[in-house]
């Protein structure tokens, strides 16, 4: 009896110590698992690319509402004076999120750089123009024929001289297109170099406050025009709620803006070196609020269509999909 109990208590032991031993199996690997996960996704370095029609990521900067949305994260700003330069960065990882007009994506896209659009912003109708001299007598689009019209190549005023070309029945061919950056247009401009100009905000409002301008035509003229927050779709499978994140820190700085104007137009001013009255300019005609939201299938047929009519025009070399770039949560 003494021999059945003993067999019986080193066998009860046997169980336990393999039960035991069992558990501590099953629940360290989970638990490694999950802490190394949550270490590979956390966001050590973002890096965001703005331009000084940004106003949004400017007051999140000044706020600091990406240090709150990543709180152990270095949050890095770069400047770029137009959008094709940003998405150059984007490609090769200097960039994880920017802000870019409808244009430059579509060149990025059929150069099969990666990206991907992560939200979309309303452009205010009166935020680009083609702009000619005072004295000249361009009156009409069909004037510009023959003209030399200086444009960044690749921008959202790209796309706003290709449909004033094709509003006015003319053709690339019957222009003189002088691809320069912003700053170097505006010199151009000046010295009357060229006879007129395709730019944005806040270029725009510099040259109409400091006169010798007329506009020829601006975004009112046509549909509504969008910009772009993209991302790098490598950075953004590396971290899957960093989009949504950023989507939120933006809305919150553009929510700070129309409870704030005055402080947000110091900002805007101090941030972008322009005059209190060309930032003001800007600022007037911006929509309060201006909401960033995820890309809808308007907004994408929107993109689609400025995309089919540059290969169209021959401006791309390639048909490219804007559905197969654009993000989703899901």
């Amino acid at each position: 009896m003494m021999k059945l109990l003993s067999k019986v208590s080193v066998f009860g032991l046997l169980i336990s110590a393999f039960s035991l031993s069992g558990c501590q199996k099953t629940e360290s690997p989970n638990t490694e698992k999950t802490a190394s996960s949550t270490e590979d996704t956390a966001v050590k370095t973002l890096s965001i690319g703005f331009q000084k029609s940004s106003l949004n990521l400017l007051v999140a900067r000044q706020q600091q509402l990406f240090e709150q949305a990543f709180p152990n994260a270095k949050i890095e700003w770069r400047e770029f004076p137009a959008g094709p330069q940003m998405l150059e960065a984007l490609a090769v990882g200097a960039v994880d999120f920017g802000y870019v007009g409808n244009t430059p994506p579509i060149f990025a896209q059929a150069a099969a750089k990666p990206l991907s659009y992560v939200a979309y912003e309303v452009v205010a109708p009166t935020g680009q123009a083609i702009l000619v001299h005072a004295d000249d007598k361009i009156n009409t689009l069909q004037d510009l024929k023959g003209k030399r019209v200086a444009v960044q190549k690749g921008s959202s005023a790209h796309e706003l001289l290709a449909k004033t070309l094709q509003k006015a029945g003319l053709s690339w061919q019957d222009i003189q297109p002088i691809w320069l950056p912003p700053a170097d247009a505006r010199a151009a401009f000046d010295k009357k170099a060229v006879d007129a100009w395709a730019i944005w905000e806040p270029y725009l409002g510099t040259a109409e406050l400091q006169g010798h301008t007329k506009t020829l035509v601006d975004g009112s003229a046509f549909p509504t025009t969008y910009s772009f927050y993209i991302g790098n779709p490598d950075f953004i499978q590396k971290h899957p709620d960093s989009a949504q994140k950023f989507i939120h820190s933006v809305n919150s700085a553009d929510q700070w803006i129309v409870k704030h104007q005055d402080q947000a137009l110091q900002i805007y001013a101090q941030s972008t070196g322009l005059s209190t009255p060309v930032a003001q300019q800007v600022l007037n005609k911006r929509p309060k609020p201006s909401p960033v939201y995820a890309l809808n299938p308007e907004v994408i047929k929107s993109q689609q269509q400025i995309a089919d009519l540059f290969k169209q025009e021959q401006l791309i070399p390639v048909q490219i999909d804007i559905q197969h770039s654009v993000w989703s949560a899901q």
